[in-house]
């Protein structure tokens, strides 16, 4: 039996203009100390599925298991980040990390809480920091906090609700890197969701493809065997990381063709890790599903050939 596991999930929501099925016949398995990414486009159902994980919210049919036992609401055994920090304004970034060890860690001694406090933040390399609001803090440094957060609870899954989406490169390349040192470092099973095709194949053990919107469906994953530590640089010049993307973006577009018949424009790419100059997109998927924020990766053949920042696990 896998660690995690969906079993035939379906939700959807009732809306003003009627129901509007997310998510159909949704099955996945995840192993204890796996990292994988879940690849889509926006609005095609990541958050749905990341709310059903960390039971915020229930299916409608099927079952969410955890260590064999159903999802039956949150809990502290999944961390869960997500894409807009969520923290409060008027807490520093010690406060905001405290807001959750108090909850979870109540039995302990403020000292000993107060210790693990400061360790999270370390860990996050944003214990100089401590006293800050986020108003003080860059978006990067608010993420970091946020991340901090659901470390303080030890779950035993991180989920990530595209948490770097509205970071600039140079932050989010950095991040990547700090995700994949805690991976290595804990070994926490992590479900990651994201829209960034290149993103998942840096990070993940397993990418699974989410089909385009209404009734979107998880394809087969798909292994990412290459070696670590990894980089987007070393990654454009590996055959094997070439054919993994094409094989996801082919799957995409396949699935966005089915469920919409126009072609969806395309988008300009953001700056890459460690540089200001753009990335040439090759191809660039925008448009497709309830948001319209589409997917983003790298090139390969046209892509520049710029320096980052390696991402080890």
């Amino acid at each position: 039996m896998a660690f995690i596991e969906l079993r035939h999930v379906s939700k959807g929501y009732q809306t003003a203009a009627g129901r509007h099925e997310v998510l159909s016949d949704v099955n996945l398995e995840v192993e204890e100390g796996e990292l994988i990414a879940i690849v889509g486009y926006s609005g095609a159902g990541k958050t749905t599925l990341v709310s059903l994980l960390a039971g915020l919210t229930m299916p409608d049919s099927g079952a969410v298991l955890l260590d064999g036992v159903a999802v039956q609401g949150p809990g502290p055994d999944r961390g869960v980040v997500f894409q807009n920090y969520s923290l409060l304004p008027w807490l520093s970034a010690f406060g905001n990390v405290r807001l959750a060890v108090d909850q979870v860690h109540s039995a302990w001694p403020i000292e000993r809480r107060t210790r693990w406090i400061e360790t999270c933040l370390r860990t996050v390399n944003l214990l100089a920091a401590r006293d800050k609001r986020p108003a003080q803090l860059s978006g990067g440094m608010r993420q970091r906090v946020a991340l901090a957060r659901a470390l303080a609870v030890d779950p035993r899954v991180l989920l990530l609700d595209e948490p770097l989406s509205a970071l600039d490169a140079l932050t989010r390349g950095g991040l990547q890197a700090e995700i994949a040192r805690l991976h290595a470092e804990d070994r926490k099973t992590v479900v990651l969701v994201t829209n960034d095709v290149d993103e998942g194949i840096l990070l993940a053990d397993r990418i699974v493809p989410l089909t385009a919107g209404p009734r979107a469906t998880l394809g087969a994953p798909i292994t990412i065997d290459l070696p670590r530590p990894r980089s987007h640089t070393s990654l454009n010049r590996d055959p094997a990381f070439k054919r993994i993307r094409s094989q996801v973006i082919e799957f995409l577009l396949d699935s966005a063709g089915r469920n919409r018949p126009a072609e969806p424009p395309l988008r300009q790419a953001s700056p890459s890790p460690r540089t200001a100059s753009p990335r040439i997109a090759s191809p660039r998927l925008a448009g497709q599903g309830l948001a319209g924020q589409g997917l983003t990766g790298r090139g390969v053949a046209n892509d520049l050939e710029t320096p980052a920042a390696e991402v080890r696990a």
